[in-house]
Protein backbone atom coordinates (compact mmCIF):
# COMPACT_ATOMS: atom_id res chain seq x y z
CA UNK A 1 0.00 0.00 0.00
CA UNK A 2 0.97 3.27 -0.80
CA UNK A 3 -0.31 6.49 1.38
CA UNK A 4 1.33 9.94 0.70
CA UNK A 5 0.13 13.57 1.56
CA UNK A 6 1.86 16.59 -1.00
CA UNK A 7 1.46 19.73 -2.30
CA UNK A 8 1.89 20.69 -6.05
CA UNK A 9 1.21 23.28 -8.23
CA UNK A 10 -0.55 24.85 -5.26
CA UNK A 11 -2.70 21.96 -4.67
CA UNK A 12 -3.22 19.44 -1.92
CA UNK A 13 -3.83 15.92 -2.49
CA UNK A 14 -4.36 12.92 -0.59
CA UNK A 15 -3.85 9.66 -2.77
CA UNK A 16 -4.25 5.95 -1.01
CA UNK A 17 -2.80 2.42 -2.30
CA UNK A 18 -2.82 2.37 -5.93
CA UNK A 19 -2.61 -1.28 -7.81
CA UNK A 20 0.73 -2.25 -9.35
CA UNK A 21 0.94 -2.60 -12.99
CA UNK A 22 3.26 -4.46 -15.21
CA UNK A 23 3.39 -1.66 -17.91
CA UNK A 24 6.67 0.89 -17.18
CA UNK A 25 6.20 4.28 -18.78
CA UNK A 26 8.69 7.13 -17.89
CA UNK A 27 8.68 10.69 -19.79
CA UNK A 28 12.41 12.00 -20.70
CA UNK A 29 13.14 15.28 -19.83
CA UNK A 30 10.65 15.97 -17.16
CA UNK A 31 11.67 16.70 -12.97
CA UNK A 32 8.56 15.33 -10.52
CA UNK A 33 8.21 16.60 -7.33
CA UNK A 34 9.88 14.45 -4.67
CA UNK A 35 7.14 11.71 -2.72
CA UNK A 36 8.10 9.03 -0.71
CA UNK A 37 7.56 5.49 -2.37
CA UNK A 38 8.81 1.75 -1.17
CA UNK A 39 11.57 0.74 -3.56
CA UNK A 40 8.91 -2.40 -4.83
CA UNK A 41 6.91 -0.08 -5.68
CA UNK A 42 6.54 0.25 -9.43
CA UNK A 43 7.53 2.95 -11.87
CA UNK A 44 3.17 2.51 -13.44
CA UNK A 45 2.24 2.98 -10.13
CA UNK A 46 4.73 6.04 -9.63
CA UNK A 47 3.40 7.65 -12.66
CA UNK A 48 -0.17 6.93 -11.09
CA UNK A 49 0.49 8.88 -8.56
CA UNK A 50 2.27 11.87 -10.43
CA UNK A 51 -1.28 11.64 -12.29
CA UNK A 52 -3.02 12.66 -9.18
CA UNK A 53 -0.40 15.05 -8.22
CA UNK A 54 -0.96 16.59 -11.47
CA UNK A 55 -3.23 19.17 -11.58
CA UNK A 56 -2.37 21.12 -14.68
CA UNK A 57 0.17 19.65 -16.41
CA UNK A 58 0.32 17.56 -19.94
CA UNK A 59 1.04 14.08 -18.12
CA UNK A 60 -2.02 12.72 -18.88
CA UNK A 61 -1.67 13.28 -22.76
CA UNK A 62 1.60 11.46 -22.63
CA UNK A 63 0.40 8.30 -21.30
CA UNK A 64 -0.57 5.00 -23.25
CA UNK A 65 -4.01 4.38 -23.55
CA UNK A 66 -3.89 0.84 -21.48
CA UNK A 67 -6.60 -0.03 -19.30
CA UNK A 68 -6.77 1.04 -15.77
CA UNK A 69 -6.92 -1.40 -12.81
CA UNK A 70 -6.83 0.46 -9.53
CA UNK A 71 -8.30 -2.48 -7.47
CA UNK A 72 -8.55 -4.29 -4.26
CA UNK A 73 -6.91 -1.51 -2.48
CA UNK A 74 -7.96 0.81 0.17
CA UNK A 75 -8.29 4.07 -1.66
CA UNK A 76 -11.09 6.21 -0.69
CA UNK A 77 -10.82 9.02 -3.23
CA UNK A 78 -9.04 10.20 -5.86
CA UNK A 79 -8.47 13.14 -7.69
CA UNK A 80 -10.63 15.41 -9.34
CA UNK A 81 -8.47 15.62 -12.21
CA UNK A 82 -6.79 11.96 -12.04
CA UNK A 83 -8.18 10.96 -15.51
CA UNK A 84 -8.02 14.47 -17.37
CA UNK A 85 -7.10 14.43 -20.74
CA UNK A 86 -7.19 10.15 -21.07
CA UNK A 87 -9.33 10.45 -23.95
CA UNK A 88 -8.96 7.07 -25.35
CA UNK A 89 -8.83 5.03 -22.34
CA UNK A 90 -11.49 2.45 -22.77
CA UNK A 91 -11.14 0.47 -19.80
CA UNK A 92 -10.89 0.95 -15.55
CA UNK A 93 -11.78 -0.45 -12.47
CA UNK A 94 -11.51 1.21 -8.94
CA UNK A 95 -13.29 -2.14 -8.24
CA UNK A 96 -12.82 -4.01 -4.02
CA UNK A 97 -11.94 -0.52 -2.49
CA UNK A 98 -13.54 1.59 0.36
CA UNK A 99 -14.50 4.63 -2.00
CA UNK A 100 -17.12 6.34 -0.43
CA UNK A 101 -17.82 9.14 -3.01
CA UNK A 102 -15.82 10.17 -5.65
CA UNK A 103 -15.16 14.00 -7.01
CA UNK A 104 -17.54 15.67 -9.28
CA UNK A 105 -16.97 15.05 -13.42
CA UNK A 106 -14.08 12.71 -12.68
CA UNK A 107 -15.04 10.89 -16.01
CA UNK A 108 -15.80 14.11 -17.66
CA UNK A 109 -12.64 13.25 -20.35
CA UNK A 110 -12.98 9.40 -20.64
CA UNK A 111 -14.55 9.60 -24.11
CA UNK A 112 -13.75 5.94 -25.05
CA UNK A 113 -14.64 4.62 -21.88
CA UNK A 114 -16.35 0.80 -23.29
CA UNK A 115 -16.31 -0.53 -19.43
CA UNK A 116 -16.51 0.78 -15.91
CA UNK A 117 -15.69 -1.43 -12.37
CA UNK A 118 -16.80 0.24 -9.42
CA UNK A 119 -17.79 -2.98 -7.35
CA UNK A 120 -17.04 -3.96 -4.39
CA UNK A 121 -17.00 -0.10 -2.52
CA UNK A 122 -18.78 1.59 -0.06
CA UNK A 123 -20.60 4.12 -1.50
CA UNK A 124 -22.11 6.82 0.31
CA UNK A 125 -25.74 7.39 -1.95
CA UNK A 126 -26.00 11.18 -0.73
CA UNK A 127 -25.23 14.58 -1.94
CA UNK A 128 -21.73 13.72 -3.17
CA UNK A 129 -23.50 10.69 -5.30
CA UNK A 130 -25.89 12.90 -7.46
CA UNK A 131 -23.38 13.98 -10.22
CA UNK A 132 -22.73 10.45 -10.35
CA UNK A 133 -26.34 9.32 -10.12
CA UNK A 134 -26.98 11.19 -13.20
CA UNK A 135 -23.54 10.32 -15.35
CA UNK A 136 -24.43 6.49 -15.36
CA UNK A 137 -27.69 8.12 -16.81
CA UNK A 138 -26.21 9.15 -19.55
CA UNK A 139 -23.03 7.06 -20.15
CA UNK A 140 -22.71 4.90 -23.03
CA UNK A 141 -20.18 2.72 -21.03
CA UNK A 142 -21.15 -0.47 -19.53
CA UNK A 143 -21.02 0.10 -15.58
CA UNK A 144 -21.21 -2.30 -12.85
CA UNK A 145 -23.65 -2.30 -10.11
CA UNK A 146 -22.62 0.63 -7.61
CA UNK A 147 -24.41 -0.27 -4.50
CA UNK A 148 -25.47 2.35 -2.01
CA UNK A 149 -23.33 1.72 1.32
CA UNK A 150 -25.37 4.42 3.25
CA UNK A 151 -27.25 6.25 4.33
CA UNK A 152 -29.18 3.53 6.14
CA UNK A 153 -32.21 4.43 4.17
CA UNK A 154 -30.02 3.98 0.91
CA UNK A 155 -28.37 1.25 2.19
CA UNK A 156 -28.54 -2.02 -0.80
CA UNK A 157 -29.84 -0.26 -3.25
CA UNK A 158 -28.55 0.60 -7.17
CA UNK A 159 -27.33 3.72 -7.80
CA UNK A 160 -27.75 2.96 -11.45
CA UNK A 161 -31.52 2.54 -11.20
CA UNK A 162 -32.09 5.53 -9.18
CA UNK A 163 -33.74 8.72 -11.04
CA UNK A 164 -33.41 11.04 -7.85
CA UNK A 165 -32.08 10.87 -4.33
CA UNK A 166 -34.20 11.28 -1.14
CA UNK A 167 -32.31 14.28 -0.70
CA UNK A 168 -33.11 16.92 -3.42
CA UNK A 169 -29.33 18.37 -3.25
CA UNK A 170 -30.61 21.86 -2.40
CA UNK A 171 -30.38 24.40 -0.12
CA UNK A 172 -31.34 28.47 -0.06
CA UNK A 173 -29.62 31.34 1.68
CA UNK A 174 -30.79 34.94 1.86
CA UNK A 175 -27.92 37.28 1.22
CA UNK A 176 -27.41 40.83 1.51
CA UNK A 177 -27.35 42.28 -1.50
CA UNK A 178 -28.03 46.16 -1.11
CA UNK A 179 -29.14 49.15 1.54
CA UNK A 180 -30.89 51.60 0.58
CA UNK A 181 -29.67 54.26 3.08
CA UNK A 182 -33.71 55.28 4.53
CA UNK A 183 -35.83 54.12 7.31
CA UNK A 184 -39.49 53.29 5.89
CA UNK A 185 -42.48 51.69 6.13
CA UNK A 186 -43.86 49.93 3.31
CA UNK A 187 -42.30 48.68 -0.33
CA UNK A 188 -44.48 48.11 -3.28
CA UNK A 189 -43.18 46.98 -7.46
CA UNK A 190 -44.19 46.81 -10.11
CA UNK A 191 -43.32 46.22 -13.65
CA UNK A 192 -43.64 48.57 -16.66
CA UNK A 193 -42.06 48.31 -20.12
CA UNK A 194 -39.98 45.44 -19.64
CA UNK A 195 -38.43 47.68 -16.90
CA UNK A 196 -38.67 46.43 -12.83
CA UNK A 197 -39.37 49.32 -10.62
CA UNK A 198 -39.71 49.69 -6.68
CA UNK A 199 -41.67 52.41 -4.58
CA UNK A 200 -40.64 52.92 -0.59
CA UNK A 201 -42.60 54.87 1.51
CA UNK A 202 -39.76 56.95 3.73
CA UNK A 203 -41.82 59.00 6.31
CA UNK A 204 -38.44 60.36 7.50
CA UNK A 205 -37.08 62.18 4.03
CA UNK A 206 -41.18 62.78 3.30
CA UNK A 207 -40.50 60.91 0.30
CA UNK A 208 -42.08 57.91 -1.33
CA UNK A 209 -38.52 56.68 -3.44
CA UNK A 210 -38.88 55.22 -7.20
CA UNK A 211 -36.08 52.56 -7.62
CA UNK A 212 -35.60 51.39 -10.94
CA UNK A 213 -33.78 47.74 -11.55
CA UNK A 214 -30.22 48.05 -13.25
CA UNK A 215 -29.76 45.54 -15.82
CA UNK A 216 -26.02 46.67 -16.17
CA UNK A 217 -24.72 47.38 -12.63
CA UNK A 218 -27.21 44.50 -11.24
CA UNK A 219 -28.64 46.57 -8.72
CA UNK A 220 -31.13 49.29 -7.65
CA UNK A 221 -30.93 52.57 -8.75
CA UNK A 222 -32.92 55.69 -7.81
CA UNK A 223 -35.54 56.73 -10.53
CA UNK A 224 -37.98 59.73 -9.29
CA UNK A 225 -38.91 60.56 -5.72
CA UNK A 226 -42.70 61.54 -4.97
CA UNK A 227 -42.29 64.17 -1.63
CA UNK A 228 -45.41 64.90 0.76
CA UNK A 229 -45.70 65.48 4.60
CA UNK A 230 -45.29 61.98 6.84
CA UNK A 231 -45.67 59.56 3.88
CA UNK A 232 -46.98 56.16 5.19
CA UNK A 233 -47.32 54.07 2.04
CA UNK A 234 -47.00 54.40 -1.49
CA UNK A 235 -49.17 51.64 -3.64
CA UNK A 236 -48.90 51.12 -7.44
CA UNK A 237 -51.86 50.16 -10.05
CA UNK A 238 -51.71 49.44 -13.59
CA UNK A 239 -54.72 50.43 -15.38
CA UNK A 240 -54.68 50.19 -19.49
CA UNK A 241 -50.78 50.38 -19.78
CA UNK A 242 -50.94 53.80 -17.40
CA UNK A 243 -48.77 53.64 -13.73
CA UNK A 244 -50.47 54.90 -10.88
CA UNK A 245 -48.98 55.12 -7.38
CA UNK A 246 -51.44 56.06 -4.25
CA UNK A 247 -49.19 57.91 -1.72
CA UNK A 248 -51.21 58.18 1.88
CA UNK A 249 -50.09 60.29 3.96
CA UNK A 250 -51.04 61.66 8.00
CA UNK A 251 -50.93 65.41 7.29
CA UNK A 252 -51.57 67.13 3.94
CA UNK A 253 -54.07 65.00 2.80
CA UNK A 254 -53.59 61.62 0.25
CA UNK A 255 -52.92 61.35 -3.69
CA UNK A 256 -52.31 59.79 -6.64
CA UNK A 257 -49.79 60.25 -9.74
CA UNK A 258 -49.29 59.27 -12.62
CA UNK A 259 -46.65 58.17 -14.94
CA UNK A 260 -45.59 61.11 -17.70
CA UNK A 261 -43.68 58.92 -20.13
CA UNK A 262 -42.78 61.90 -21.42
CA UNK A 263 -40.89 63.22 -18.75
CA UNK A 264 -39.95 60.02 -17.21
CA UNK A 265 -41.82 60.96 -13.53
CA UNK A 266 -44.29 60.98 -11.50
CA UNK A 267 -47.30 63.96 -11.50
CA UNK A 268 -50.04 64.56 -9.02
CA UNK A 269 -52.80 63.19 -11.22
CA UNK A 270 -54.99 63.70 -8.13
CA UNK A 271 -56.28 63.79 -4.51
CA UNK A 272 -58.04 62.00 -2.21
CA UNK A 273 -61.12 62.87 -0.20
CA UNK A 274 -59.52 64.44 3.08
CA UNK A 275 -62.69 64.31 4.96
CA UNK A 276 -62.46 60.34 4.42
CA UNK A 277 -59.33 59.41 5.61
CA UNK A 278 -57.59 60.87 8.77
CA UNK A 279 -54.64 58.54 9.56
CA UNK A 280 -54.32 55.69 7.18
CA UNK A 281 -52.12 52.71 7.53
CA UNK A 282 -52.23 50.83 4.92
CA UNK A 283 -53.46 50.40 1.07
CA UNK A 284 -54.69 47.36 -0.98
CA UNK A 285 -55.27 47.61 -4.38
CA UNK A 286 -57.14 44.90 -6.34
CA UNK A 287 -59.19 44.10 -9.11
CA UNK A 288 -62.69 42.21 -9.50
CA UNK A 289 -63.74 41.62 -13.35
CA UNK A 290 -62.59 44.42 -14.87
CA UNK A 291 -63.22 46.62 -12.36
CA UNK A 292 -60.13 48.34 -10.09
CA UNK A 293 -60.13 48.80 -6.77
CA UNK A 294 -58.03 50.32 -4.17
CA UNK A 295 -59.01 50.53 -0.13
CA UNK A 296 -57.61 52.78 2.84
CA UNK A 297 -57.25 51.07 6.00
CA UNK A 298 -57.91 54.21 8.54
CA UNK A 299 -56.08 53.81 12.18
CA UNK A 300 -57.66 56.77 13.62
CA UNK A 301 -59.85 56.64 16.58
CA UNK A 302 -63.14 57.96 14.43
CA UNK A 303 -61.45 56.65 11.31
CA UNK A 304 -64.10 55.36 8.01
CA UNK A 305 -61.67 52.75 6.02
CA UNK A 306 -63.00 53.48 2.33
CA UNK A 307 -63.63 51.39 -0.72
CA UNK A 308 -62.56 53.79 -3.93
CA UNK A 309 -63.43 52.82 -7.27
CA UNK A 310 -61.57 53.37 -11.11
CA UNK A 311 -63.77 55.35 -13.51
CA UNK A 312 -61.78 55.84 -16.23
CA UNK A 313 -61.35 59.39 -15.04
CA UNK A 314 -59.96 58.52 -11.55
CA UNK A 315 -60.87 57.48 -8.31
CA UNK A 316 -63.67 57.84 -6.52
CA UNK A 317 -64.97 57.31 -2.93
CA UNK A 318 -67.32 53.68 -3.47
CA UNK A 319 -67.95 52.83 0.08
CA UNK A 320 -67.27 53.24 3.27
CA UNK A 321 -66.83 50.05 5.18
CA UNK A 322 -67.07 50.87 8.90
CA UNK A 323 -65.79 53.29 11.20
CA UNK A 324 -64.80 53.63 14.84
CA UNK A 325 -62.91 50.32 14.41
CA UNK A 326 -59.47 51.74 14.01
CA UNK A 327 -58.53 49.48 11.06
CA UNK A 328 -54.63 48.66 10.67
CA UNK A 329 -54.40 46.40 7.63
CA UNK A 330 -57.10 45.42 5.11
CA UNK A 331 -56.05 42.29 2.63
CA UNK A 332 -58.06 41.32 -0.30
CA UNK A 333 -58.55 37.50 -1.03
CA UNK A 334 -60.57 35.27 -3.23
CA UNK A 335 -62.41 32.72 -0.90
CA UNK A 336 -64.41 30.18 -2.52
CA UNK A 337 -64.86 32.28 -6.25
CA UNK A 338 -66.10 35.25 -4.14
CA UNK A 339 -64.23 38.72 -3.15
CA UNK A 340 -63.70 39.45 -0.07
CA UNK A 341 -62.14 41.71 1.99
CA UNK A 342 -60.42 41.12 5.56
CA UNK A 343 -60.10 44.55 7.99
CA UNK A 344 -57.61 43.56 10.79
CA UNK A 345 -58.24 46.59 13.59
CA UNK A 346 -56.74 47.21 17.08
CA UNK A 347 -60.73 47.33 18.75
CA UNK A 348 -62.01 44.11 17.37
CA UNK A 349 -61.12 40.37 15.57
CA UNK A 350 -59.74 40.20 12.24
CA UNK A 351 -63.20 41.11 10.36
CA UNK A 352 -64.19 39.49 7.07
CA UNK A 353 -66.97 41.27 5.84
CA UNK A 354 -70.30 39.56 6.52
CA UNK A 355 -68.15 37.34 8.82
CA UNK A 356 -65.48 37.17 12.03
CA UNK A 357 -62.46 35.15 12.52
CA UNK A 358 -62.99 33.71 15.93
CA UNK A 359 -60.59 33.64 18.83
CA UNK A 360 -58.35 36.16 17.14
CA UNK A 361 -57.83 38.94 19.34
CA UNK A 362 -55.47 41.96 19.04
CA UNK A 363 -54.38 41.32 15.47
CA UNK A 364 -52.39 43.87 13.47
CA UNK A 365 -51.76 42.11 10.00
CA UNK A 366 -53.58 40.02 8.05
CA UNK A 367 -51.95 38.07 4.83
CA UNK A 368 -53.22 35.40 2.75
CA UNK A 369 -51.46 32.72 0.70
CA UNK A 370 -51.76 29.35 -0.86
CA UNK A 371 -49.38 26.21 -1.07
CA UNK A 372 -50.59 24.10 -4.33
CA UNK A 373 -53.91 25.26 -4.01
CA UNK A 374 -55.00 25.22 0.06
CA UNK A 375 -55.26 28.65 1.43
CA UNK A 376 -53.69 29.86 4.45
CA UNK A 377 -54.18 33.37 6.70
CA UNK A 378 -50.87 34.56 8.52
CA UNK A 379 -51.88 36.70 11.52
CA UNK A 380 -49.80 39.12 12.91
CA UNK A 381 -49.63 40.09 16.69
CA UNK A 382 -47.51 42.43 18.73
CA UNK A 383 -47.99 40.58 21.78
CA UNK A 384 -48.39 36.64 22.37
CA UNK A 385 -48.21 34.42 19.54
CA UNK A 386 -48.50 35.37 15.94
CA UNK A 387 -50.80 32.48 13.80
CA UNK A 388 -51.30 30.37 11.14
CA UNK A 389 -54.94 29.37 9.92
CA UNK A 390 -55.85 27.09 7.46
CA UNK A 391 -59.30 27.16 5.38
CA UNK A 392 -61.48 24.19 5.92
CA UNK A 393 -64.60 23.55 4.02
CA UNK A 394 -66.57 26.47 5.86
CA UNK A 395 -64.06 28.15 8.36
CA UNK A 396 -60.04 29.11 9.43
CA UNK A 397 -58.67 26.97 11.79
CA UNK A 398 -55.30 27.15 13.47
CA UNK A 399 -52.28 24.87 12.47
CA UNK A 400 -49.53 26.83 14.13
CA UNK A 401 -48.95 29.69 16.40
CA UNK A 402 -45.29 31.22 16.31
CA UNK A 403 -43.90 32.68 19.49
CA UNK A 404 -43.46 36.45 18.17
CA UNK A 405 -43.77 39.38 20.73
CA UNK A 406 -42.76 43.13 19.21
CA UNK A 407 -44.19 41.91 16.10
CA UNK A 408 -45.66 44.05 13.21
CA UNK A 409 -45.38 41.55 10.49
CA UNK A 410 -45.64 37.88 9.54
CA UNK A 411 -44.90 37.91 6.12
CA UNK A 412 -45.83 34.79 3.47
CA UNK A 413 -43.97 34.38 0.30
CA UNK A 414 -42.60 31.94 -1.90
CA UNK A 415 -39.26 31.26 -4.50
CA UNK A 416 -39.42 28.52 -6.66
CA UNK A 417 -41.69 26.52 -4.83
CA UNK A 418 -40.32 26.70 -1.47
CA UNK A 419 -42.91 28.36 0.71
CA UNK A 420 -41.63 30.70 3.45
CA UNK A 421 -43.15 33.12 6.52
CA UNK A 422 -40.79 36.18 8.01
CA UNK A 423 -41.57 37.23 11.19
CA UNK A 424 -40.42 40.70 12.28
CA UNK A 425 -39.55 41.49 15.48
CA UNK A 426 -38.63 45.23 17.28
CA UNK A 427 -36.76 43.75 20.00
CA UNK A 428 -34.76 40.63 18.84
CA UNK A 429 -33.65 38.97 15.39
CA UNK A 430 -36.36 38.44 12.88
CA UNK A 431 -37.17 34.68 11.84
CA UNK A 432 -37.57 33.40 8.47
CA UNK A 433 -39.50 30.07 8.43
CA UNK A 434 -39.72 27.33 5.74
CA UNK A 435 -42.44 25.09 5.10
CA UNK A 436 -42.43 21.74 5.71
CA UNK A 437 -44.55 19.64 3.26
CA UNK A 438 -44.70 16.76 5.48
CA UNK A 439 -45.63 18.06 8.75
CA UNK A 440 -47.35 20.72 7.39
CA UNK A 441 -45.92 23.22 9.21
CA UNK A 442 -43.30 26.01 8.95
CA UNK A 443 -39.94 24.97 10.42
CA UNK A 444 -37.21 27.78 11.53
CA UNK A 445 -35.19 28.27 8.69
CA UNK A 446 -32.65 31.44 9.31
CA UNK A 447 -32.88 34.83 11.36
CA UNK A 448 -31.75 38.01 10.31
CA UNK A 449 -31.08 40.96 12.11
CA UNK A 450 -33.26 44.52 11.02
CA UNK A 451 -34.38 47.12 12.96
CA UNK A 452 -38.37 47.24 14.21
CA UNK A 453 -39.26 45.46 10.34
CA UNK A 454 -42.54 46.89 8.96
CA UNK A 455 -42.97 44.96 5.83
CA UNK A 456 -41.55 42.37 3.95
CA UNK A 457 -41.96 42.47 -0.44
CA UNK A 458 -40.98 39.86 -3.04
CA UNK A 459 -38.92 41.95 -6.15
CA UNK A 460 -37.96 39.45 -9.25
CA UNK A 461 -36.08 40.51 -12.18
CA UNK A 462 -33.32 38.86 -14.77
CA UNK A 463 -33.69 35.33 -13.18
CA UNK A 464 -33.04 37.13 -10.05
CA UNK A 465 -35.65 37.18 -6.65
CA UNK A 466 -35.25 39.45 -3.98
CA UNK A 467 -36.95 40.32 -0.90
CA UNK A 468 -37.13 44.10 0.73
CA UNK A 469 -37.00 44.73 3.71
CA UNK A 470 -38.39 48.09 5.40
CA UNK A 471 -37.18 49.27 8.83
CA UNK A 472 -38.71 51.97 11.32
CA UNK A 473 -35.76 52.14 12.89
CA UNK A 474 -33.21 51.95 10.18
CA UNK A 475 -31.89 51.20 6.61
CA UNK A 476 -34.17 49.45 3.99
CA UNK A 477 -32.44 46.04 3.32
CA UNK A 478 -32.47 44.37 0.20
CA UNK A 479 -31.98 40.45 0.48
CA UNK A 480 -31.50 38.34 -1.99
CA UNK A 481 -32.09 34.44 -2.60
CA UNK A 482 -30.03 32.16 -3.64
CA UNK A 483 -29.66 28.24 -4.63
CA UNK A 484 -27.17 26.41 -3.11
CA UNK A 485 -26.14 23.11 -5.05
CA UNK A 486 -25.03 20.60 -1.85
CA UNK A 487 -23.93 18.47 -4.28
CA UNK A 488 -20.85 20.25 -5.07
Amino acid sequence: MLSITTRYEDTSLQVLAFGQSQHPYLLPGREWPAVNMSASTSIQSRLLVLLHLSQKSALSRHLPSRPRFIESNKLETTSKYAFRGLRDLTHLSLANNNIKALPRDLFIDLDSLIELDLRGNAFECDCRAKWLMTWLKNTNATVSDVVCAGPEDMKGKRLNDMTSLQNECVSTDFILHQSVASESLSVDTFSYKNDVYVAISAPSTESCMIFQWDHIEMNFRTYDNITGQSIVGCKSVIIENEVFVIVAQLFGGSHIYKFDDDQSRFNKFQDIEVSKISKPNDIEAFQIGSDWFFVIADSSKAGLSTLYKWNDNGFYSYQSLHEWYRDTDVEFLDLDGKAHLILASRSQVPFILQGEIPNMEDVVVVKHFRIKEELYLAMTRYIGDSKVLHWGTKQFAEIQALPSRGSMILQPFSFKERYYLALGSDYTFSQIYLWDEDNKIFDRFKEVYIQAPRSFTVVSTDRRDFIFSSSFKGNTQIFEHIIIDLSL
